[in-house]
């Protein structure tokens, strides 16, 4: 089994919940993947640069200066926090982007309706499986920041929840795998207020009607419809769950049926 998880800046942000939860990661068996992303320290650097955070749809809009200031956060700052902290956990990890060892190919977004600059989509069919299964099979851990790159000498930001998609669907022609999204939230809820309201499962079927009463809506949809095709495209299991608990079976399941 290979375990693919994403973590995000709630998690990034606070030096005691990541090294909290980079010792639950170590302690998962099997081979895994790590995938994180950091937007609210690429926002803080940028202001401390005096660069404007501009931001539509919850997309990060990247101009070359943008781009310069997330790749030094995502692919150097976080990424080798993160390595460090788990070599100290005795994992031996990589940091990587999707440019290194042609990872995690991307093309640029088009320009319209809104050009978002230099912001990659990511065809999971480009994933360097090959590459991957090098890693894992000589026992290290990739650790993926979202930054890729389009073949062309051009690095793209990309959104991390699809990094972790495309990743875990490239490794699950490798082996089973599963994907891991931890977020601040314990799973899908019936009412964002309440997290003892969360969803155990989520099918394509109930997905939809979830949808339709809206009982999930804004950002949790584009979530779940990516977890719903990861699972239609050979992933063994999507959760969502708090990274306290990545060990647990708590969170939301999500499958096809």
């Amino acid at each position: 089994m290979i375990n693919v998880v994403k973590i995000g800046g709630n998690i990034i942000d606070n030096p005691e919940a990541l090294k909290a939860f980079l010792s639950d990661f170590v302690a998962m068996p099997g081979k895994k993947i790590l995938v994180h992303g950091g937007g609210k320290e690429a926002t803080r650097m940028s202001e401390s640069m005096g660069v404007k955070t501009n931001m539509i749809d919850g997309r990060r809009v990247t101009d070359q200066q943008t781009l310069d200031i997330v790749t030094m956060v995502y692919a150097g700052l976080i990424n080798k926090r993160i390595v460090s902290l788990l070599q100290s956990l005795n994992c031996n990890a990589i940091g990587l982007t999707g440019a290194d060892g042609n990872a995690i190919p991307a093309s640029r977004r088009p320009a319209k309706p809104i050009d978002y600059g230099f912001v990659g989509d990511i065809d999971p069919s480009r994933v360097n499986t090959v590459m991957l299964a090098t890693l894992l099979d000589a026992g290290m851990v990739p650790v993926f920041c979202a930054i890729c790159h389009d073949g062309a000498g051009i690095l793209l930001n990309c959104n991390a929840d699809s990094v972790a998609s495309a990743v875990a669907r490239g490794a699950a022609s490798v082996a089973p795998t599963r994907l891991t999204f931890c977020f601040d939230k314990p799973g899908v809820m019936t009412d964002i207020n309440d997290e003892s309201s969360v969803i155990p499962l989520v099918t394509a079927e109930s997905f939809a009607s979830l949808k339709k009463t809206g009982i999930i809506a804004a950002g949790m949809i584009p979530k779940l419809q990516s977890a719903l095709v990861s699972a239609e495209q050979g992933v063994t299991e999507v959760r969502i769950c708090k990274a306290e608990a990545l060990n647990t079976s708590e969170g939301t399941i999500i499958r096809m049926a």
